[in-house]
C-alpha cells in the first residue's frame, strides 16, 4: 500500500476490512459501485476500497458513481480529475434532484428525504445498467448511532442502519464498509490522503435531525469520560451482531491466499533476477 499509514487511515482501512470479512460483504469477482457525493465520507470510502483491492485475497472491481443534485453542475470536476488520475472507472451525471426537492413538486416530504429518494432510485438503475453486484455507501459510525437514536425517539423502534443488505431478490447488495469508523478518523484520514473534497452547495446541508441528535448526545455525555464511546460501541456491537457470519458461513479463501502468495513469490524472484542482470 506504499508508505506507512497514520492511525486514522489505519482505522478506516482495517475497520472496513474487518467488517467486510466478518459479515461476508463481498465475494470473489464482485463488481462494486461506490456512491460518491464528493463529501468526506464517500471520498474516504472510495480511497479505502481502492486500497482494499490491493490487500483483499480475492479480486473485485470498483466503479465510482456520482449523482450531481443540480445546484452546481460543475462542482464535481475535482472528483472526475482525481478518478482519471487514479485510473478508476466512473459514471457522473447532472440531475435536477436537489432543485426538485426544494420546489413546489415536493409538497409533503422534507427536501433531504425527497432528494435522497430520487438519488437512491437513480443509483439502483445505474447499478443494473452497469451490471454491478454491490452498491457501497459511505455511512459511518456517527450515522449508525444517529439513525438508531432517531428511530428510537421518533418511532419507538429499536432499529439501526444495515451494514449489509440484499435488494431485488439478492441481485444487488447494499454495503456500508465504514459503519464502524467514527467521523473524526474519516476527517483526519481525508486530510492525510489529500483528497480533493468539495463543498456541498445544497441549501439544506448540515441541517439534519441526525446532526442535532449527535450534538445532544455529546451534551448528555460530557460529564462522563467514556460515555460517548460507550454509547457508540454498544450500538455498533448490537448492529454488528445482526450481520455476523456463522463459522460455517465463512468464505474459504485458502485458494485465493495461496494464489496471491505464489504471485508475490514470482514477483520477488523476477525482481531479484533483474537486479542480478543489471549488476553483471
Amino acid at each position: 500500500m506504499g508508505k506507512k499509514l497514520h492511525y486514522s487511515q489505519e482505522q478506516c482501512v482495517r475497520s472496513a476490512g474487518k467488517l467486510m470479512q466478518n459479515t461476508g460483504m463481498l465475494k470473489p469477482y464482485a463488481r462494486v459501485g461506490i456512491a460518491v457525493s464528493g463529501g468526506v465520507d464517500s471520498f474516504v470510502l472510495l480511497k479505502v476500497m481502492q486500497l482494499r483491492r490491493q490487500i483483499t485475497p480475492f479480486p473485485f472491481e470498483i466503479m465510482a458513481i456520482h449523482i450531481n443534485a443540480g445546484f452546481d453542475p460543475l462542482c464535481h470536476a475535482p472528483l472526475a480529475a482525481w478518478l482519471e488520475k487514479e485510473n478508476i472507472p466512473y459514471h457522473a451525471e447532472v440531475t435536477e434532484h436537489g432543485l426538485l426537492a426544494h420546489s413546489e413538486e415536493n409538497r409533503t416530504k422534507s427536501p433531504c428525504y425527497y432528494c435522497a429518494f430520487l438519488r437512491r432510485k437513480r443509483l439502483f438503475e445505474l447499478c443494473r445498467e452497469h451490471n454491478l453486484s454491490h452498491l457501497a455507501f459511505g455511512h459511518n459510525a456517527d450515522d449508525l448511532v444517529s439513525t438508531f437514536l432517531l428511530n428510537l425517539v421518533q418511532t419507538g423502534r429499536i432499529d439501526g442502519m444495515s451494514m449489509c443488505e440484499p435488494f431485488f431478490g439478492g441481485l444487488l447488495t447494499v454495503i456500508r464498509p465504514l459503519a464502524m469508523v467514527e467521523k473524526q478518523h474519516i476527517i483526519k484520514a481525508a486530510k492525510l490522503w489529500e483528497l480533493p473534497i468539495f463543498s456541498n452547495p445544497c441549501p439544506s446541508a448540515n441541517t439534519t435531525k441526525r446532526t442535532d441528535l449527535l450534538v445532544k448526545l455529546d451534551e448528555f455525555c460530557k460529564e462522563s469520560q467514556n460515555g460517548r464511546r460507550n454509547v457508540y460501541q454498544g450500538i455498533i456491537r448490537w448492529q454488528l451482531q445482526k450481520h455476523l457470519l456463522k463459522p460455517e458461513e465463512q468464505l474459504d479463501l485458502s485458494s485465493f491466499i495461496a494464489e496471491r502468495q505464489a504471485k508475490s513469490k514470482r514477483q520477488k524472484e523476477e525482481r531479484a533476477l533483474r537486479e542480478t542482470e543489471e549488476n553483471e
